[in-house]
């Protein structure tokens, strides 16, 4: 890890943070004024700089412009006494990560540099990760075949049918089947065909002749013509007219087309992928889709999972989406907690994918600090969670197990095996302890008894690391600035 640099010509705050940091191992570098701070710039950075805004020689205002204009994600914290509150709020608002009012509490202000260098190494996890960011994302196995069957279609030309809820990803999917095939130097045109109205879908499929009817000025390629040689997507091919179907059907079969008002046959060499969220069975069972079409389209059928199918996948999806919109935005990136990603990880997306990349733009705007908690979330997802009656740690009903993502997980073993009592045990303590709450009228049951439990868990674990919160924390399973913020909350200083 790169070291902290302290920038403040007052020797007694240098000096005091300096101890406080290298109590809790990190390293620190100090400064006297923001002219070296620039000057060592240029040959390093720091991981966190920490700043004072009045000096001898520079301001720290200027300061933080200069190194957020060379390291924009690099977290910069502004100490400032309270008769410069304004100017620490115009730091904020200029992208500085916090500010600290002076004098400080040090125990606090070790934290906020804790959670600024959690950010920053974060934020480095995210950019390496973000550097090489394929067309699609996904861990689970449901995404997983979908990648290992895109690759074994990469040397084939088959006619695919793709098919999945809205706002899956279909087009993405179709989109990498022609990246990595054969055809990738040529084009790949992509259609709706429920979102154009039918008496123009024919022209916009199949091109038209000068003339061929009122408004026909000129002679118009179509969408197979814009496509030779490489790949055409056709979307909601379920809602495609029935007339239409006999049409591209015979393209499919015989490799020819004409055009609307045309009498000269058009050789076709264009690879088609359909997609539908519909059911194309009932579709033909229903008399609105052409059973030979169907079968022609289905040569190989990939299905893509709705989002709530691969809850897993939502955390990586949803960080790399707020980095996206920050980036389309020109704006810095902001962060979710780790109780906001579980708790939009636990929402069923109706939308799928492109309702979660719709929410993080929301978050992008919205959201009143850079960290994201579940308090900034849209309310149809907070109202989500309250509708189950969760709180935002407990297992969703639908996740059969948590993901393992660096080695496989130990086989089960009961709590009486392992030497603790049995789970009915404390939890029937639980349940009386509750509803003698509930029964007597007590109306923050929820916050009283899980301060409670939060409280009892974090004092445990401090007390087997003998008061290391880092080691504690990693015996939770939590975050070290998680941790920090909950002694803080919960009064266990």
């Amino acid at each position: 890890m790169k070291p902290i640099w302290i920038v403040d010509d007052d020797q007694s705050i240098r000096f005091v943070l300096e101890k406080a940091l290298a109590r809790e191992e990190l390293p620190v570098r100090s400064f006297t004024n923001p002219r070296d701070v620039l000057t060592a710039l240029e040959d390093d950075a720091p991981q966190v700089l920490v700043s004072d805004i009045r000096m001898p020689g520079g301001s720290g205002i200027d300061l933080l412009a200069k190194v957020k204009a060379k390291y924009p994600g690099l977290p910069v914290i502004i100490m400032t006494a309270y008769s410069d509150l304004d100017s620490a709020v115009s730091a904020f608002q200029s992208g500085a990560f916090e500010y600290l009012p002076k004098p400080f509490d040090l125990p606090k202000a070790v934290a906020l540099i804790r959670r600024a260098v959690d950010e920053s190494l974060r934020e480095e996890s995210v950019d390496e990760a973000t550097a090489t960011v394929p067309e699609m994302l996904g861990q689970a196995p449901a995404m997983q075949d979908v990648f290992r069957a895109i690759g074994r279609l990469s040397q084939s030309n088959v006619t695919v049918l793709i098919t999945g809820e809205s706002g899956s990803g279909k087009e993405l999917v179709a989109r990498a089947l022609h990246k990595h095939s054969l055809r990738a130097g040529g084009p790949f045109v992509a259609i709706n065909t429920a979102a154009i109205p039918k008496d123009l879908l024919e022209s916009e499929l199949f091109g038209h002749e000068r003339g061929a009817f009122t408004g026909a000025q000129a002679t118009r390629r179509g969408r197979f013509e814009q496509a030779e040689g490489g790949t055409l997507f056709l979307d909601e091919i379920g809602d495609m007219p029935f007339d239409l179907q006999t049409r591209l059907l015979r393209v499919l079969s015989d490799g020819q087309f004409y055009r609307v008002g045309g009498h000269q046959p058009l050789k076709s060499t264009v690879r088609v992928i359909a997609a539908t969220h519909q059911n194309l069975e009932t579709r033909v069972r229903e008399g609105v889709f052409r059973e030979d079409l169907f079968h022609r389209l289905n040569v190989i059928r990939l299905r893509l999972p709705a989002l709530r199918e691969r809850r897993e996948d939502i955390p990586a999806l949803a960080r790399h989406f707020m980095q996206r919109s920050a980036r389309e935005l020109g704006v810095e990136p902001k962060r979710l907690s780790d109780l906001a990603l579980q708790q939009i990880a636990r929402f069923d997306f109706p939308g799928n994918v492109r309702q979660l990349e719709n929410v993080c733009h929301w978050l992008t705007v919205m959201a009143p600090a850079q960290t994201i908690d579940p308090k900034d979330l849209p309310p149809e997802v907070q109202a989500h969670v309250q509708e189950q009656g969760q709180h935002p740690l407990a297992p969703h009903p639908t996740t059969a197990a948590p993901v393992q993502t660096a080695a496989a997980a130990p086989a089960p073993v009961s709590a009486q095996a392992a030497g603790h009592p049995a789970d009915g045990d404390w939890l029937d303590d639980l349940e009386r302890e509750a509803r003698m709450l509930l029964e007597q009228g007590h109306l923050q049951v929820w916050d009283d008894l899980t301060r409670r439990f939060e409280g009892r868990l974090i004092q445990t674990a401090l007390a087997i690391t003998k008061g290391r919160r880092i080691e504690a924390a990693h015996k939770l399973g939590i975050g070290r600035n998680t941790i920090t913020r909950k002694i803080q909350e919960l009064g266990l200083e």
